[in-house]
C-alpha cells in the first residue's frame, strides 16, 4: 500500500514538473506579459474565478493595459484599456468571434455543432436572432409581452391578490417567477385554441403548471451552466442533465406545433431547423432550449437588481413613479382592476429615460459579462500606442466590469445613483470621460461589435415595462428596509448579469384604485 502510494505520489510530481519545464509557454519577443500560473492546465483558473475583477486589478496594476493569464487550457489576452477597444474591433478580419459561442452552445445544450463550416446547418443564427428580435419584430414582442406580463401579475396571481393585505415574496423569486412566465409566453406562445375553451380556468391552470415546472427544470440546469461553460460533461450532474433533457422534451417541434402565438423568433427557428440543419429532434428542441435559456438567465437577474436598488432609493422611486404615470397620462391609459388592461407601445417606452438610467445603473452594478474573439491566425495587434503579437487560436478578451467600476469613469463607483445616465436636461446622458478624454466604449453589459447581444432592446423593454407595471397597480416595499445589498454570486461571472448571493423579503398588494 505504501509502495503504490508512493509511486503515485512520484508519478504526480514528475508530470508537475514535467509540465513546468516543457508545457509551460514561454513569451515570445513582442508578445504582452504572460502569467502561467502554477496548476498544470488550470493555470490562474482559481485565483480568475474567486474574484475576476479583483484578480484582473492586480494584474493590471503589475503589467498595464495587456497582459495573458492561462486559463483552464487557454491563453487569455486581456485588454483593459477603454480607449483601445476601438482599434480591437478594427482587426475584426483577425478575430472570430463566433468560434468560442458556438463551441459554448454545443457544449451546455447538447446539440451538434451550430458553426455552418462543420456541416450540421447553414443557418446563419446572428443573423436570424437580428432579423426577429429588432425592428418591426420587436413592436409585436413588446405587444404580446405587455399582455403576458399583466395576465401573470394580475389573473394568474388572484388567489394572493383577493385581499388588500400584504403578500410577502422573496424579491428574486417574484421576479424569477413573473418574468419567466411572461417570457415563456411571449416566445412560445399558449396552448392551441385556449381562449375559445370552455374549460378555459382550467386549462390556463394546467398550462401555468407547465410553465412553473419548466422554471424548476431550467433553473436546476442554470446552476450548473458555468461548469459546463468551463468544460465539465453534464452527466456529471445527473438532476441538471435530467433537467435539460425535459426542458428539451417540452420544446419538440411536435410539442410547439400544438401551441397558438408563437413568436416570430421561434417560427422561423422551427423552419430553418427543418430545412437548413440535419439535426435529430431532440438536437432541434435543444436550439430552442438554448434561445429559452438566453431569454431569460441574464434578464431575470438584471429585473431583480433594478427593482431592488428602486425599492432600496426613495428618489429613485418617486422620479420613476412620476414618469410611468406622466407616460401613462400622455398615452391616455388609465390604471384598472376591471380587466381592461395597460397598453404602452414601443415608441411610449422610449420616452421614458429616467426608467432606462435606472436600469442601466443596476446593470452596470451587476453586469460581469466578458468579449471574447479568438485569433484566427498569428497576427500583430494594433493598439492605440503599442503592438503585441498574438498566436494563433489564443483569445482576446474584454472585461467590462473593469468599466464600469471606474472611479476614473463613474465617481462613487459602488454607488447606485438613479440619474448617473441622466444629462441636465434629464435625458440621455452619452457623455462620458477618463483622464479627460471622451469614452467611445463607456458601458458594455451586452458586448459590443458586431457580437452585441442582438436581443438587448427587447430585455430593456421587458424589464421597464415589467417596472412600469409594478409601479401602476402595486404598493411595494421591503420587509426591511434597512436591509444591506446582497453580494454578486461571482460564480458566473463572464456569463453576464450576476445573480444575488441571497434572496430578499419584500412584500406587495394592490393598489386602492
Amino acid at each position: 500500500m505504501f509502495l503504490a502510494s508512493w509511486l503515485w505520489g512520484m508519478t504526480v510530481i514528475v508530470c508537475c514538473v514535467s509540465w513546468f519545464l516543457l508545457g509551460r509557454r514561454r513569451r515570445r519577443q513582442g508578445e504582452p506579459p504572460l502569467e502561467n500560473g502554477f496548476l498544470p492546465y488550470l493555470g490562474c483558473a482559481l485565483k480568475f474565478g474567486a474574484n475576476p475583477l479583483e484578480f484582473l486589478k492586480e494584474k493590471q496594476k503589475k503589467h498595464g493595459h495587456i497582459f495573458t493569464c492561462h486559463v483552464a487550457g487557454k491563453y487569455i489576452h486581456f485588454l483593459t484599456d477603454p480607449f483601445s477597444y476601438h482599434a480591437l474591433m478594427r482587426q475584426g478580419k483577425y478575430l472570430d468571434w463566433k468560434k468560442f459561442h458556438f463551441a459554448t452552445s454545443a457544449k451546455a445544450f447538447g446539440h451538434g455543432s451550430i458553426d455552418p463550416a462543420e456541416g450540421n446547418t447553414t443557418e446563419n443564427f446572428h443573423q436570424t436572432f437580428i432579423r426577429t428580435l429588432q425592428g418591426n419584430a420587436l413592436d409585436a414582442l413588446i405587444e404580446a409581452m405587455m399582455e403576458n406580463l399583466q395576465y401573470v401579475m394580475l389573473q394568474a396571481r388572484t388567489p394572493k391578490l383577493q385581499s388588500n393585505t400584504w403578500v410577502t415574496e422573496g424579491l428574486y423569486t417574484f421576479c424569477c417567477q413573473v418574468m419567466f412566465e411572461s417570457g415563456f409566453l411571449t416566445l412560445f406562445g399558449k396552448e392551441l385554441n385556449s381562449n375559445n375553451d370552455k374549460n378555459l380556468s382550467s386549462k390556463q391552470e394546467t398550462e401555468r403548471a407547465h410553465i412553473l415546472n419548466a422554471l424548476e427544470n431550467f433553473k436546476e440546469f442554470d446552476k450548473i451552466f458555468p461548469a459546463l461553460v468551463a468544460g465539465l460533461p453534464i452527466h456529471l450532474f445527473k438532476s441538471a442533465h435530467s433537467a435539460r433533457e425535459k426542458l428539451g422534451e417540452a420544446l419538440l417541434h411536435k410539442n410547439l406545433l400544438k401551441r397558438d402565438n408563437l413568436s416570430e423568433l421561434v417560427t422561423l427557428r422551427m423552419f430553418l431547423n427543418d430545412t437548413l440543419s440535419t439535426f435529430d429532434d431532440m438536437e432541434k428542441a435543444k436550439t430552442h432550449v438554448a434561445v429559452l435559456w438566453a431569454s431569460q438567465a441574464n434578464t431575470i437577474p438584471a429585473t431583480f437588481w433594478t427593482l431592488f436598488y428602486l425599492l432600496k432609493n426613495p428618489e429613485a422611486m418617486t422620479a420613476a413613479t412620476k414618469e410611468v404615470q406622466r407616460v401613462l397620462e400622455s398615452a391616455e391609459e388609465s390604471i384598472s382592476l376591471d380587466g381592461k388592461h395597460i397598453s404602452l407601445n414601443r415608441k411610449q417606452l422610449d420616452n421614458m429615460p429616467i426608467l432606462d438610467s435606472i436600469i442601466k445603473e443596476a446593470m452596470r452594478l451587476s453586469s460581469a459579462s466578458m468579449t471574447f474573439r479568438v485569433a484566427k491566425e498569428d497576427f500583430i495587434l494594433h493598439l492605440e500606442n503599442d503592438s503585441y503579437n498574438i498566436r494563433k487560436d489564443d483569445v482576446v478578451a474584454l472585461y467590462p466590469q473593469l468599466l464600469h467600476f471606474d472611479p476614473e469613469i463613474y465617481a462613487d463607483p459602488l454607488t447606485f445613483k438613479y440619474d448617473r445616465f441622466l444629462n441636465e436636461n434629464r435625458e440621455e446622458k452619452t457623455d462620458f470621460y477618463r483622464n479627460g478624454r471622451k469614452l467611445k466604449y463607456y458601458y458594455m453589459p451586452f458586448g459590443t461589435g458586431i457580437a452585441k447581444c442582438p436581443g438587448r432592446l427587447f430585455a430593456v423593454h421587458e424589464i421597464k415595462q415589467f417596472l412600469a407595471l409594478i409601479l401602476s397597480y402595486f404598493e411595494i416595499e421591503l420587509v426591511d428596509s434597512n436591509v444591506k445589498c446582497p453580494s454578486l454570486d461571482q460564480s458566473r461571472a463572464g456569463l453576464g448579469v450576476l445573480q444575488p448571493s441571497n434572496d430578499i423579503d419584500f412584500r406587495y398588494r394592490l393598489k386602492c384604485l
